[in-house]
């Protein structure tokens, strides 16, 4: 089968991450770098080749995005532009056909994610969140687990993702130009991981019936920690935190009837997971990652695209559509709103 060629948007420390990745799996290699800086795009490329040699040659740099949307080596695009700037390559490569694989949040708002995702099927081009969490061998011993129904029953599913960071006016997480904030860039990862155990659990995630929100804005007005309570059909809840001036064990469980799952440590990266029943020891897995985490959500994308489709079964539109309508409903609640929208 003809070797995968990937062209990525923005790079940055995300990219570098999916180049690791892209360089490090069998059938799969880096065509471009595309940067608006273009001694910065050169540098990243030659770097790539360097760190990951091909044997088909080293990705160029690019500063044109049409030129390298026409070029038939690049068979997806990777879009890693911080979330405010997401929505102009995703839409330029779906105009050209070319599939997408782009960062999340796709975009920062449910109206312009519903745009894409239309584009995306009038096109009949592949689109997909990258939303890497769900794609991780821990996710596969925690899925047998819940649809087996392990611990019973659900009752409540609790996460924290938080790390302290100096405050600066211009960086991604702070700038509102940016859509910076917590929630965009690290609760999604709770967000999307309690839709995920809805799913596994129930067979489908249960209409949200409560949500009860309190955050601290930062001085820019973008959220700096959330905390969030949502309440479901059938009395299942949820609750999270999320910040970015907080430390925490940054850990995902689910509560059950008989007992207890458990991503302890990093759950949106985690390698070991936890089964405890009522009254027994922890049962401890670990499942490590094959390469650096990002060639499960790689491997998912490719195999989509050489199949035809528009969107990944694990990883729809629709699921994307949800949690940021979720996301809008959260900010909408804290009194967050960027310039752009």
């Amino acid at each position: 089968m003809k070797t995968f060629g990937w062209a990525l948007v923005g790079p940055g420390k995300i990219a570098r991450r999916f180049a690791h990745a892209v360089g490090s799996m069998p059938g799969s290699r880096l065509v471009a770098v595309h940067g608006r800086d273009a001694a910065r795009a050169a540098a990243f490329a030659a770097d790539c080749q360097a760190q990951w040699p091909q044997a088909e040659g080293a990705p160029y740099a690019s500063t044109d995005l049409a030129a390298l949307l026409a070029d038939p080596a690049v068979d997806g695009i990777y879009v890693a532009t911080p979330h405010a700037q997401h929505g102009e390559p995703v839409r330029a490569a779906l105009l050209a056909g070319k599939p997408v694989l782009c960062e999340k949040p796709l975009v920062p708002n449910h109206a312009e994610g519903a745009a894409l995702v239309a584009l995306a099927r009038e096109r009949g081009v592949f689109l997909m969140e990258a939303v890497w969490t769900r794609f991780l061998p821990v996710y596969e011993v925690l899925r047998g687990w819940l649809q087996a129904q392990a611990i019973g029953p659900i009752r409540a599913i609790t996460s924290s993702f938080c790390f302290p960071s100096t405050f600066d006016a211009q960086s991604r997480l702070f700038n509102p130009a940016l859509a910076g904030g917590a929630l965009l860039d690290i609760g999604i990862y709770n967000l999307t991981a309690t839709r995920w155990v809805l799913e596994q659990s129930l067979g489908h995630v249960p209409e949200l019936e409560r949500l009860d929100v309190q955050g601290q804005l930062a001085p820019t007005g973008v959220d700096q920690r959330v905390h969030g309570m949502l309440g479901f059909a059938g009395g299942v809840v949820a609750q999270f935190v999320c910040a970015v001036d907080t430390s925490s064990p940054n850990a995902l469980m689910v509560l059950g009837e008989r007992g207890a799952i458990s991503i302890p440590h990093n759950f949106w990266m985690g390698q070991q997971a936890s089964l405890q029943l009522h009254g027994q020891p922890a049962q401890i897995v670990e499942a490590p990652w094959a390469i650096n985490g990002f060639e499960g959500e790689i491997e998912e994308a490719q195999a989509c695209i050489r199949a035809g489709h528009i969107e990944s079964s694990r990883m729809t539109h629709a699921e994307t559509l949800a949690i940021l309508g979720w996301m809008d409903s959260i900010r909408a609640v804290l009194g967050v709103r960027y310039p752009f929208e």
